[in-house]
């Protein structure tokens, strides 16, 4: 597979965050096996510097190529998942691995959402090979009462949150600035239906919003402790997973989780940070204010059409994905997932991260992985 398929985009000139009008156009051929870009040796920038300048705004050697990369990353270097979301030393070693093997230009220490809730006491279910699981038929919080007695977990309290601080420094001390370093927190919606239980807290939404204003404060300064202590051992940027807040309607984001939201951005940019927005599923009705809320990044799953994306949040969001981690990066072949690359990038014009939409599966082909990087570093 040759890289004469290719097409150089951006005509040479170097991409930066537009401040107003559109977003621009790019101008696509209509056979992808024809075009031809620059070739991969003509990429003169480390991952950390590409990431970088892409969200200030900066000139760019090529795209920046961020998969998600857990159960994936585990398998490929032949250990089991569980050794991998419990032993920080086990994930930075997969981590190392699937950056070195794919070019990836960061690595991330995200693993599973039950860390903060393991620390808080939650009942966590622990697998061989599968990602941990919260008991929720036990749920922490399933007596409201339960919030005033709960304490903020110290995140180097030698617990999970800990094992997550000690993979970041881990990363930061074997990649340098080679890399772009992630560290990860849960977003205030997803770490609620954690401790509550995903049902119970949609049902406190209807009836008893000021319990759930409770609970996101709480929230807000455990995560923020959690966020500082990763900025400190290294982390180049944190990831915000948020979940749960694709299940919640316009007004109830907008009224109760987007402020909250928005105290965590805020609250992570003023200790020097970055956030990278994860919010799996259909979150087009909440695009609007996702768009408001000053991520660095915004993930798009592949619900989400990335140029609706690009309207609602204009064109100097930078944007990530949308590439369907099942039907197009595992099931399809590598033309296939070519030409699903290219469409996202020509839908959102600049400011764009190669990506899937959420975490590449763990028996995705290899060859169609390489071929989203091709697609990166010849763009």
């Amino acid at each position: 597979m040759g890289l004469e398929r290719y097409q150089y985009l951006s005509k040479g000139r170097p991409r930066t965050r537009e401040k107003t009008g559109g977003a621009p156009a790019i101008q696509l051929g209509k056979d992808v096996r024809s075009r031809h870009s620059r070739s991969e040796e003509d990429s003169n920038m480390n991952g950390l510097e590409r990431v970088l300048n892409t969200i200030e705004g900066k000139p760019t050697d090529s795209l920046p190529f961020m998969p998600i990369t857990m159960m994936f990353a585990a398998g490929l270097t032949g250990e089991k998942y569980g050794d991998y979301a419990r032993d920080h030393r086990v994930l930075a070693r997969c981590q190392l691995h699937v950056a070195e093997t794919f070019d990836i230009d960061h690595v991330s220490t995200i693993s599973d959402p039950a860390r903060e809730a393991s620390d808080c006491g939650a009942r966590v279910v622990y697998f061989e090979d599968q990602p941990p699981a919260i008991d929720e038929s036990h749920a922490l919080l399933h007596d409201k009462k339960s919030l005033a007695r709960l304490k903020v977990p110290d995140p180097l309290g030698g617990g999970r949150m800990q094992d997550r601080v000690e993979g970041v420094a881990l990363l930061k001390d074997k990649v340098k600035n080679d890399k772009l370093v992630e560290g990860w927190v849960e977003g205030p919606c997803a770490e609620a239906a954690d401790l509550r239980g995903i049902n119970t807290i949609l049902l406190d939404f209807y009836d008893d919003p000021g319990f759930v204003r409770d609970l996101f404060e709480f929230i807000l300064e455990m995560e923020l402790c959690f966020a500082k202590a990763q900025i400190e051992a290294g982390a180049d940027i944190i990831g915000m997973g948020d979940a749960a807040a694709s299940l919640v309607g316009k007004k109830f984001y907008q009224d109760l989780i987007w402020p909250y939201e928005k105290k965590l951005v805020d609250g992570i940019h003023a200790m020097g940070g970055r956030v990278r927005l994860h919010i799996c599923g259909n979150t087009r009705h909440l695009s609007e204010g996702i768009g408001q809320l000053g991520c660095e990044i915004v993930d798009l799953d592949y619900l989400n059409p990335v140029s609706e994306a690009r309207d609602r949040m204009g064109p100097g969001q930078v944007l990530l994905g949308n590439i369907d981690p099942v039907s197009v990066l595992r099931n399809g072949t590598p033309d296939f997932v070519l030409r699903e690359t290219e469409r996202c990038h020509k839908e959102s014009g600049p400011n764009y991260v190669v990506s899937a939409g959420c975490e590449v599966p763990r028996d995705t082909p290899h060859e169609n992985l390489h071929e989203m990087r091709r697609y990166a570093r010849c763009n």
